[in-house]
């Protein structure tokens, strides 16, 4: 590194063009270590990524960055021309070396030639386990794929810093370990937005956005979680607390009431039987109504203090305790037929078929993971199960209800509201079911009215599945890539609502902690 990194957020704030506030008051700095970014979605964990690289102007404050920034982007847009060289911005470079090697080069090109370049390229690829040569069209590599080659890109650059978004995503298990490796190698600093809770054990420390700001954690994903546990633990205690003050302070102002109609009616007792000076009684009238109101008003002050207490306890314990999910039952008994793909073969294109003679039986509440690389059928065999593509041999029968969710959740429609989504795919549903459901998932409320084309990508699939799970749950309950672009909290609650579920899962996903915690039984590998 050409010298210290660091960054500096002082009283940072950006809205929406539409004028919303996302971002308030932030002040924040990151220095040379690895830090997980973490938050949940629609919190402004990637526009912050774009505050900080200078994509975004802020409202007001200011960003300070000493040093030189490399970004990995969530979508890595292609261009059909473009090759892994010009990822690289290297092709110029490469054109020079084959000019000399056909003896064609000009003195300039000799000497500006790289000569360790080409071995330099493909040691970088291969640092992120992806054998593809400079030339290979980014069009023709995967979405993972290109992610890796970005990455390599990325490093091979050498900034002070690299800022990546979300790079595990769209990646098999030998992606997400050469993403892993990468950053456990990596020497400068890095800032890493991420839902992989493996990738995020490994970093210095975790900041945590949240809509009361942000905070640093030091170490990774497991003293985080403890740190915020004791968080919560404390909120809890503080809220506690303020609502025993409450009730201590509202039995104290009904007993100074009833103190003082008592002093009050014992004062016009004595006044109706005129054994009193006129000048005394009103003296011992006004010091009465003096001392009154001033314990009203010490009484208001107290009560207003213990409220606010309250409410700043009971917005930060919304903000710390995990999200809770309870489902209906499916209904499914144990030795149902669910699924059955007997000898199947399928694929798009005439003569080169994708999955060849696969079976497969899911009986009851079985939890299969579908696995494999990317590349090998996965989507294939899902589209398959669901019907969406027809099989060119073998038989598939569906006995009985079942639902997939995708991680675009292109089940909502998204010029409709949620609530007008859930209603639509749960047509026997009525209101009040419809918003107990949508609840369950965190949309309480004017939430649940929230147009889904305006949702972000966690929002959108999390709504996606509060609709697909509704008040019935499917007997086979199928989820490609769940995890893909949910924030860590939303996983949980997911992973606690699929916890409780009792119908069968088949889920393609290469989130291992995920499928950990769901309870996979079996698993189904594709090798292609």
């Amino acid at each position: 590194m050409s010298a210290p990194f660091s960054i500096s957020l002082a009283e940072l704030s950006w809205s929406t063009p539409h004028g919303r506030p996302l971002i308030s008051d932030l002040t924040l700095g990151f220095g040379p270590e690895r830090t997980g970014l973490v938050g949940r979605n629609g919190v402004g964990k990637t526009t912050l990524l774009k505050l900080i690289a200078g994509e975004l102007a802020p409202t007001s404050g200011a960003v300070t960055v000493a040093g030189r920034l490399g970004v990995l982007r969530q979508t890595l847009q292609v261009d059909a021309c473009e090759s892994v060289a010009d990822l690289f911005g290297a092709s110029e470079a490469l054109a020079q070396l084959a000019r000399a090697e056909d003896g064609l080069a000009t003195a300039e090109d000799l000497a500006a030639a790289d000569w360790t370049l080409e071995a330099r390229l493909e040691a970088a690829l291969a640092g992120v386990g992806l054998a593809a040569r400079p030339e290979t069209p980014l069009a023709a590599l995967s979405g993972g794929q290109r992610t890796r080659a970005a990455l390599a890109a990325l490093v091979f650059d050498a900034p002070d810093v690299l800022i990546l978004d979300e790079p595990t995503n769209n990646l098999d298990a030998d992606g997400r370990a050469a993403v892993a490796d990468l950053l456990a190698a990596w020497r400068g600093a890095a800032i890493v937005v991420s839902h992989d809770r493996a990738l995020l054990e490994a970093m210095d420390a975790i900041v945590e956005l949240t809509s009361l700001g942000a905070r640093r954690y030091g170490g990774g994903w497991s003293l985080y979680r403890e740190q915020k546990a004791l968080d919560l633990a404390a909120a809890r205690a503080e809220m506690a607390d303020a609502e025993k003050r409450l009730d201590v302070l509202a039995r104290q102002a009904q007993a100074s009431v009833e103190k003082k109609a008592r002093k009050d009616a014992g004062g016009r007792r004595k006044a109706a039987r005129g054994d009193a000076p006129k000048i005394l009684l009103g003296a011992i009238k006004d010091r009465s109504e003096d001392t009154g109101g001033l314990q009203a008003r010490l009484a208001e002050r107290r009560r207003d203090e213990a409220q606010a207490q309250a409410a700043a306890a009971r917005e930060r314990i919304e903000v710390l305790q995990p999200m809770m999910v309870s489902l209906p039952s499916s209904g499914l008994s144990a030795g149902r037929e669910v699924l059955t793909l007997d000898r199947v073969t399928a694929g798009y294109g005439e003569g080169a078929p994708v999955l060849r003679h696969v079976s497969l039986e899911i009986h009851g509440p079985e939890r299969i993971a579908v696995a494999g690389p990317n590349g090998t059928g996965k989507s294939t065999l899902l589209a398959v199960v669901t019907g969406a593509l027809e099989p060119w041999s073998g038989e598939v029968r569906r006995p009985v209800p079942m639902a997939l969710l995708d991680q675009r959740a292109e089940l909502m429609d998204p010029a409709a509201s949620i609530r007008d989504n859930f209603l639509r795919l749960n047509p026997r549903s009525n209101e009040n079911a419809c918003r107990a459901a949508l609840a369950r998932f965190r949309f309480r409320a004017g939430a649940a009215l929230q147009v889904a084309g305006s949702l972000s990508g966690g929002e959108l699939l999390r709504a996606g599945l509060a609709c697909v799970l509704g008040v019935e749950p499917p007997a086979l309950l199928i989820l490609d890539e769940p995890t893909n672009h949910l924030d860590i909290a939303s996983i949980e609650a997911v992973e606690t609502g699929l916890r409780a579920y009792d119908g069968a899962l088949l889920v393609v996903s290469h989130d291992e902690a995920f499928l950990a915690a769901i309870g996979v039984t079996r698993r189904v590998v594709l090798s292609g």
